[in-house]
This record gives C-alpha cells, sequence and structure tokens, in this order.
C-alpha cells in the first residue's frame, strides 16, 4: 500500500533496478511519475523554448509554432505554411545520498503545423507528449508475522513499456492590432486541447518464505483512461519604445476545470507459482470494476515581459502562477486502491530568464546570421509529498542554451539546444536531467497565386 510511511522507501527503491529492469520498460525510470496522471515536461521538451530557458509568452516568429501563448501564432506570414517537428534525447541521473544510477531515452518533442486563414486570422495545430509514466521499484522488507515480503511498484501500459498521456491541439489567433511605429501590434488566441492516454499501474506483494494461506501473494492493479478536453487563452503585445526598443508582453491564462477519467481495478490473491486467482479483493460480489474519478486542472495565470533593441538582442522574462502544478486526480472509491497518496497540492510558481542574440538576416558571413541564446528556470511546488507526518517540497531549477541556423534564405530553420533541470533533492531522491533538442521549422510559400503575363 502506498502511504506516507513507505513513499521514501519507495522512491529510494527505485535506485536499486536492475540494468534488465530499465532495458525491459525501453524508457525512463521515473519514480515521481507515479502520482497523478504522470511527469510532465513542458514547457522544456521543445527546442525552442528550452535555449531560452523556458520563456515562451512573449515570443513569436514567422517560421516556428509556439503553443504556450496561443496568440503567438499571429506571427504566421500570409501565404505561408509552417511544419514545425523537434526530437529530444534525455539522460537522466537518479540519486539519493547513497547510491545513483543512470537512464536514457528519446523521443519526438512534438509535431505542429501553422497557417493563416486570413490576413488577420492564423490557425495552428500539433501533437505533443503531455506527461510519462514509467516506473519499476522493488522493496525488500522482513515483517514478524509474515517474514520476507517482496513489493514490486510499476507504472506504464502494463506491459513493461512507459504510457502517458498525449495532447493533440487546435489553435486560432487574431490580429486586433496592427503597428505603426508607434501604437503597439495586438494579438490574441486560444487553444483547444484533446489529452489522450492509457495508464497501467500496479503493487505486487511476494512472500516467498511463507507457503500457509494466511500469506497468499497479493496484487493491486488499476488502469486509468484519460479523455478530455480543456482549453487556454492568450494575448501579445509589442509596443515600440522610441526608434531602437520594443517592449513584448504576453499574457496566458487557464481556467479551472473538472473533469471525468474513466478508471478500473481489481485486488486479488493469488498462487506465485502460476499467479492462479484464488480470491477476488476488489470489486466485491455485485460490484463494478469500473468507476469513475475525476481530474482538475489549476487556475493558471502567466505573464511575459521582453525587451528588444533592433532586432539585435533581446531579453525575456516569464512568471507562471497556479493553485497547484499539473493535473489533481481524484479516485472516485471510499477506500483508494494504493490507499492514502501521499501528494498534496499547494501553491505553484515558475520564473524563467532568457537572453538572445538575434540574428541578423542581411549579414554577409552565415555566423552573422545565427541566433544564440541562453537562460534559466525555477520551479517553486513542482510536488508535494507527506513523509512521516512531514510536508515535502519537491523544487526544480534548470538552464537551458542554443543556437538557431536559417536554412533557405532565413524562411526556415535549424534549432539545436541542450538544457539541464534537477528536480527533488539528495536527502529524498534527486532526479538530474540533460535534454539535447534538435527541431526543424520549415517554413514554404504554399498559398501564393501565381501570375503568368
Amino acid at each position: 500500500m502506498i502511504n506516507k510511511h513507505n513513499i521514501k522507501r519507495l522512491l529510494l527503491a527505485g535506485l536499486l533496478c536492475t540494468a534488465a529492469t530499465v532495458q525491459a520498460q525501453n524508457g525512463f525510470n521515473i519514480p515521481y511519475s507515479q502520482f497523478g496522471i504522470g511527469s510532465t515536461e513542458q514547457p522544456y521538451n521543445l527546442p525552442m523554448v528550452i535555449r531560452m530557458g523556458g520563456t515562451a509568452y512573449t515570443r513569436a516568429g514567422y517560421n516556428y509554432v509556439n503553443p504556450f501563448n496561443p496568440a503567438s501564432y499571429g506571427a504566421i506570414q500570409k501565404e505561408s505554411f509552417v511544419f514545425d517537428m523537434g526530437v529530444n534525447l534525455q539522460v537522466s541521473t537518479l540519486s539519493d545520498k547513497n547510491s545513483s544510477m543512470k537512464d536514457a531515452d528519446g523521443n519526438i518533442a512534438y509535431l505542429m503545423v501553422a497557417m493563416p486563414v486570413t490576413k488577420w486570422w492564423k490557425l495552428a495545430g500539433g501533437l505533443m507528449p503531455y506527461s510519462m509514466v514509467s516506473y519499476e521499484s522493488v522493496m525488500h522488507q522482513t515483517d514478524a508475522t509474515s517474514g520476507s515480503v517482496t513489493t514490486t511498484y510499476s507504472g506504464g501500459d502494463g506491459q513493461g513499456y512507459p504510457s502517458g498521456v498525449n495532447e493533440v491541439f487546435l489553435g486560432s489567433a487574431f490580429n486586433l492590432l496592427e503597428g505603426d511605429g508607434k501604437r503597439p501590434d495586438v494579438q490574441m488566441g486560444f487553444n483547444a486541447y484533446y489529452l489522450t492516454g492509457t495508464i497501467v499501474r500496479a503493487i505486487s506483494y511476494d512472500f516467498p518464505n511463507n507457503s500457509t494461506t494466511y500469506f497468499l501473494d497479493k496484487r493491486r492493479y488499476k488502469k486509468t483512461t484519460v479523455s478530455n478536453f480543456l482549453f487556454d487563452v492568450g494575448v501579445q503585445m509589442r509596443q515600440p519604445l522610441g526608434e531602437k526598443f520594443t517592449l513584448g508582453v504576453g499574457l496566458v491564462y487557464k481556467p479551472h476545470l473538472t473533469m471525468p477519467l474513466n478508471e478500473e481495478a481489481l485486488v486479488y490473491t493469488y498462487h506465485s507459482t502460476d499467479e492462479t486467482l484464488v480470491d477476488t479483493i476488489f470489486p466485491a460480489r455485485g460490484q463494478d470494476n469500473k468507476f469513475k474519478s475525476t481530474m482538475e486542472q489549476a487556475q493558471t495565470f502567466g505573464i511575459g515581459l521582453s525587451i528588444e533593441r533592433n532586432k539585435q538582442w533581446q531579453v525575456a522574462v516569464d512568471a507562471t502562477f497556479a493553485d497547484w502544478s499539473g493535473m489533481k486526480c481524484t479516485e472516485g472509491l471510499e477506500n483508494p486502491v494504493f490507499g492514502e497518496s501521499p501528494l498534496r497540492y499547494g501553491s505553484w510558481s515558475r520564473y524563467a530568464l532568457g537572453l538572445e542574440k538575434i540574428g541578423d538576416m542581411d549579414a554577409s558571413s552565415y555566423w552573422g546570421r545565427m541566433s544564440w541564446s541562453l537562460g534559466v528556470h525555477s520551479e517553486q511546488g513542482a510536488l508535494r509529498l507527506a513523509i512521516a507526518g512531514t510536508e515535502h517540497r519537491i523544487d526544480e531549477w534548470g538552464a537551458g542554451m542554443g543556437v538557431s541556423m536559417p536554412m533557405r534564405k532565413g524562411k526556415s530553420l535549424l534549432t539545436l539546444s541542450v538544457g539541464y533541470s534537477s528536480l527533488g533533492s539528495i536527502d529524498l531522491l534527486r532526479r538530474d536531467t540533460w535534454t539535447f533538442g534538435i527541431a526543424v521549422s520549415s517554413c514554404e510559400r504554399w498559398f501564393a497565386k501565381r501570375r503568368y503575363n
């Protein structure tokens, strides 16, 4: 049973996984992904965001897609079509005071497109991973009554592979005001998201040295199916400040939403030799093993500010505030399948600072046309765990840098990025992750009307 008394041992048990276990999962061993609907990497799974330290609210360009402020789609030019694709390689280290283990995995970070509908209306859409569930931990204990007990905690797709939730989105942006050198450019946009995925979690108890009928092996199993819609809105403004500087402002809002979850569970005892079902504990006779739970998106506010000088360099800062981080899940059973959860929900904030040297598309050398950037970010209260009656706030911090190289006369971009993040503390369990990203943003003229003489 997952409760406040054994959660620390459970997290540390993730360090004891053998190389064979890691290979079988074909993905990260992420002990923190056992909570909610998994561990989320957004917005740090986008190379375009990694390279600026996590700043995104004021960023907009005609040749890439920024889904973290839907107003940014307004920068897409007429008669153009943008295809944006990114891939990541992550190398992670889990460590405590006594031991550590490494893991690595690669995946597609996103697939996105954007296009104009009219001069003032732009569309964008795409697919991104929202969260990942991938862990397997083994804990050995000795009890005076039952003897030796081996407890295995696992999460994924139920077949030993990672699972999680994917995000499909469709967004629109509207150009409300066109700047003239004195008045600002103003865009407003919204995103509609569809979250979909299936997560399987299980706990198995094995009594290898006890053959009595009083201590049969037991297994707890739960399958969660996510299928929900949510949305956010955003605004961007660019105001000239004299002849050299431009002030950028970005605002993003996500409303509080409560959504249903479909879950099914099974708790039973079995013979360890062949896992033959002996007795079903849940559901009881006449009770359905399928039930409804709830998932909540926190009300979230984001604000970004940037200063740009003559398209030569810019400084950007973002701040995000919410009642809690990620999705809040509440199981719809009086007696939870895995017992009391140690996860607690509290206020959450994220801050990011980025600096960019903007490439000059008219420069004579290719080196001068490249854009260089770096930045840092900090999250306060990414997770909160109640352990032995004490609440532990799991914070995160990180940094990133990167370069964007123009292709096809500056209409398309190749972006290389590297980011580092540290989640948790060495006293409990710390996850240090290096993320290497490559993104290709292709901007083509698709809708131009050809003229013939």
